[in-house]
């Protein structure tokens, strides 16, 4: 996962140096942080699934484009929680929580409804995932109507495209941005590699909360 970051690192620093070589004279391009936090849910029938909440950190460049037209490049790692129903080693009902670390570049138009205070956004992100992470405690938990255990489903898909729609309000240099992402590809498709005759299908979706401060 470490040298996924680099890659996402190295990609955002030649797309942004290209895209805002040309708008570099105008007074509304901003570098901004921002961090925050998600909210995850894995959408599946092959289990039972509870969303959990997560962390978001990241670096976005917005400049303008086209009148009243900005886009807005970013990088961001997440870490995404969600809980799949499961039983201990007695059978006891417990509800295992699943972490998804991963990174994320996005591409979004952003039309500016306030100059500086208020814009609405949408397109595409590009997600490569890690394999999911559980306490080492409940690995063999088995899992709710299935014959799995808990480790058996931790080696999903890497790579996801999110349809993303959302808002930002705020000050010049201090704004909130909320919005949605939906996974287009089955987050859970690498495991019928390993079970051909289970016919696993799960898509994300993530409801996001972030603050960003523009330098």
């Amino acid at each position: 996962f470490n040298r996924m970051k680099k890659i996402f690192l190295g990609f955002i620093f030649i797309i942004s140096t290209t895209a805002f070589a040309q708008y570099g004279y105008r007074d509304s391009n901003r570098i901004g942080i921002f961090f925050g936090a998600n909210q995850c849910t894995l959408n599946t029938n092959n289990f039972e699934t509870k969303p959990g909440m997560g962390w978001n950190a990241g670096l976005s460049m917005r400049g303008n484009f086209y009148n009243n037209w900005d886009l807005v490049y970013a990088i961001e790692f997440s870490e995404n929680n969600f809980m799949v129903a499961t039983k201990d080693l007695v059978s006891l009902n417990e509800d295992v929580n699943y972490k998804m670390p991963s990174a994320q570049i996005s591409l979004q138009l952003s039309y500016v409804c306030i100059e500086n205070h208020l814009s609405i956004e949408f397109g595409p992100i590009v997600q490569l995932n890690g394999k999911l992470k559980t306490e080492s405690e409940n690995e063999n938990n088995s899992i709710t109507g299935t014959a799995l255990l808990v480790k058996d489903i931790e080696d999903i898909s890497k790579f996801n495209v999110y349809p993303k729609a959302g808002i930002t309000f705020g000050a010049k240099h201090v704004r909130f941005n909320i919005s949605y992402q939906y996974g287009l590809m089955n987050t859970l498709g690498n495991l019928n590699n390993k079970y051909p005759n289970a016919n696993f299908k799960g898509n994300t979706s993530m409801l996001n909360g972030n603050l960003i401060i523009y330098l």
